[in-house]
This record gives structure tokens, sequence and C-alpha cells, in this order.
């Protein structure tokens, strides 16, 4: 860990709020790209660790393409998607195939406190740059290895993306219309789970390590993390031997607990409770309408599949076609689980998100404001920072080589005349 003196001027060149986080003295050295990866070390950096983007000098994380694109007329185009999973981190690049390299990064790893990785399980190995290797420059460092398949098993060399962990970690068979194709869940969910489990398997090694001294290796598989997501899917099958299938926008085992349209779209509706169903008959109904249908009124009764879709369903319809969102919500909101179904414009405006902090406002020299997502951790000592730069290519390449790995500046210059760095 880091001195206050040495977070301050690190935090000082990111030109982000040097006030401590959480996290406030790590060093988390960072080779990943895309997303599995970056969000992670984007999470432990909006906590206040102090985060060393490591990106190829001549092939950078290639995100960096990706649309949106923030434009100025002086400057290449800045990625948007980049930016949201890369705000708050320091930009070095560093060509690890490179013997100098290579000997860069162990330095750089000397002193820090975490490595995080999402390469295939055994490039690192190639690059001599692997878990075993960097314990020995480090023995307390905290290596988190996030991957498709793990580093271990039949399926650990295999090259896999967002959707081969949806596919191999059964979420994918489980999603979709009733009766219908499976559908992919709309956005990469193995991406996204597998860089929260890594979180948290950096925080419990941090904490082993900090008592003891001893670093360990975090394996983080995208397809464990999608499997973890499937809710009762493995039990079911195991305890009854029943294999999940996609039923739309209804639950497997409670109802009414579905989407219903309405005036102008659709609300979720979860009033398959006995307390929340007699609520909202009174609410809802016409004056006596729980009372008129006793045998409606247990929830077995309500998930029957010949109750449910002649009479329950269309009574819920009933209520609902003729009001907005708006004035479904006004009505029941804070009585039953009801919510409109929001398009990502309508929650941006969504008034709780800006209640929470949930889009914060960047302001990126030159290239005008970006909106993005807030931290949903909320600590009331130590609040996440979420309005940090992301940095441009090698942005803080020699301040960090120089001021924090300790490297001559005759050392820096004759690494970019090699095109090391």
């Amino acid at each position: 860990m880091i001195d206050d003196e040495t977070r301050t001027w690190l935090n000082s060149l990111g030109r982000f709020d040097a006030a401590p986080g959480s996290l406030a003295g790590v060093v988390v050295v960072d080779v990943t790209r895309v997303v599995a990866g970056p969000y992670c070390s984007m999470i432990l950096a909006d906590l206040g660790a102090t985060v060393i983007k490591v990106e190829h000098p001549d092939d950078p994380d290639y995100t960096r393409t990706f649309p949106p694109m923030l434009e100025r007329e002086d400057a290449d185009p800045f990625s948007g998607f980049f930016a949201q999973y890369n705000r708050n981190k320091l930009g070095l690049t560093v060509n690890m195939r490179h013997p100098e390299g290579k000997r860069v990064l162990e330095r750089l790893v000397a002193k820090a406190d975490v490595l995080v990785e999402n390469f295939r399980p055994g490039t690192m190995d190639r690059l001599g740059l692997g878990y075993e290797r960097l314990r020995e420059v480090n023995p307390r460092l905290v290596y988190a290895a996030l991957s498709g398949y793990g580093q271990s098993g039949p399926y650990r060399t295999r090259p896999a993306y967002d959707n081969s962990a949806q596919a191999t970690g059964g979420l994918w068979s489980m999603n979709g219309p009733a009766g219908g194709a499976p559908t992919r869940i709309g956005t990469i969910i193995g991406d996204l789970g597998a860089s929260l489990y890594g979180v948290i398997g950096v925080l419990a090694a941090l904490r082993h390590a900090e008592h003891t001294g001893e670093g360990q290796l975090v394996d983080i598989s995208q397809q464990d993390s999608v499997l973890t997501l499937t809710e009762n899917a493995v039990v079911s099958y195991t305890a009854e031997g029943t294999i999940p299938e996609p039923l739309g926008n209804q639950h497997p085992f409670v109802r009414p607990y579905e989407l219903f349209a309405c005036k102008d779209g659709f609300v979720f509706f979860g009033g398959y409770t006995d307390k929340f169903w007699k609520i909202s008959c009174e609410i809802f109904g016409e004056p006596g309408e729980y009372d008129a249908h006793p045998d409606l009124q247990s929830m077995g009764a309500r998930f029957r599949e010949d109750l449910y879709q002649d009479r329950v369903k269309p009574m819920v319809q009933r209520w609902f076609v003729g009001r907005t969102k708006a004035e479904l919500e006004d009505i029941a909101g804070d009585l039953v689980p009801l919510s409109a179904v929001k398009d990502i414009g309508e929650v941006v405006g969504d008034p709780q998100i800006a209640a929470r902090d949930m889009v914060v406002d960047v302001e990126y020299d030159g290239y005008g404001m970006l909106r993005t997502f807030g931290s949903p951790v909320k600590l009331d000592r130590t609040p996440p920072r979420a309005r940090g730069l992301a940095p441009e290519k090698g942005e803080h390449s020699v301040e960090i080589l120089r001021d924090f790995v300790g490297l001559a500046q005759t050392e820096i210059d004759a690494l970019r005349e090699a095109g090391t760095i």
C-alpha cells in the first residue's frame, strides 16, 4: 500500500478528487481490456484504489473505438463506452512482450497490491508474467484472473465472449418467450457478473493479505458467474429433475408476477401474495370485487393455469388497460409491487435515479459533458467517487515510471525509443 503523500500525487495526475476512499492506498495494476476486467477495476477505483491501466502502446484497449464517441476539433474522438468503464484510472503503456517491458511490469507489480488480468488462461504464463512468477516478485500480491471458463477444467483454454458464458452457464436456455426459441439476456451479464465477483474476490483476498502478508490467486469464470444467476434452476433440476424452459414474462411458481399492457406501454405487476391481491382488488376493482371471487383468494388457486389464464389475467388486464404508467404508479406504487417498464431515456430522467445520484455528469475538457452511470455502492463515511476521468492512452506513463516505479528519465527515453512504452 502507498502512503498518503504518494496517493495524493497519483490522484492529482488523474484529475479526480484526492479525498480518500475505503480502498485509499491500495494500488491496482489493470492489464485488462473490453468490459470483464475493466469494470472490476473501475469499481475498485471508485472505492478509492489507485488503478493504473496498462495498455499496449500500439494495440490499446479496442473499446477506445466503441460508440458513442465524444468529438472535438483538435483531437481524436474519445469513446464514451471506454470512458464509462475506465474512469478514475491512470494511463500507462507497456509492451509486455518486450524483455524491458516485462521488467517494467515486474517493478510496477513489486509496489502494487493487486493485479487484474482477463487474458485466456496461459497467456500471462507464456509472457513470463503469470501468477507463479509475479508472486515471487511480490508475495503479498492479489492476482485476479477473469476468463471465460476459469483457470482449471477442460474448457479453460477456449476463447469466450459474454454470449459463450450465457450459453454454457444455462441462462440463455431459460430466457425468451414461452414456447419459443431461447433468447440471450439483453446485456453482457457474463462480463458484468464476472467483474462483480472479481471485486468480491479481490476484497476478500486483500483482507487476508493485510492480516498475513500472503497474496493469492483470485480465479473468476464468466461461466461460473452466469450459473449462479439462474435463480433456482440448479436445485429444481437436482431435486426434481425439472429443466427450466423459457417462460417469457411469467414466473415459474407465482402469479400474477409479469408484464401487463396499459394505455401508454407496460407495467410490471407482482400482486401474487394474498395480502397484495386483496389490496389490488380493492384499489383497482369494482366495489366488492375481492369478495365476489372467493375461489381466487388463495395464492395456490391464482397460480392454477386454468384460473390464471381464464380469470386472473383478464381481470388484471382490465384494471390496467385504460390507465397510463404514471397513473398506475400514482394509484398503487406505494401499496403493491407495481412498476412502470421504462426505457433508458425515462430511467435517466427518473427522480429516484436522481435522488440516488445514479446518473453523474463528467466534464471532458474540450469534448463536453458525458453523462454516465454512478456507483450503486452507497457508503456514508467513504462514498465512492464516480466522476473521475478515463485516461488518454498512456497519459500518465512518464509520471508513473519516473516517480512511482523509480526509473530515470534516460531509461524512460530508451524505453520509448524501443517502442516498449
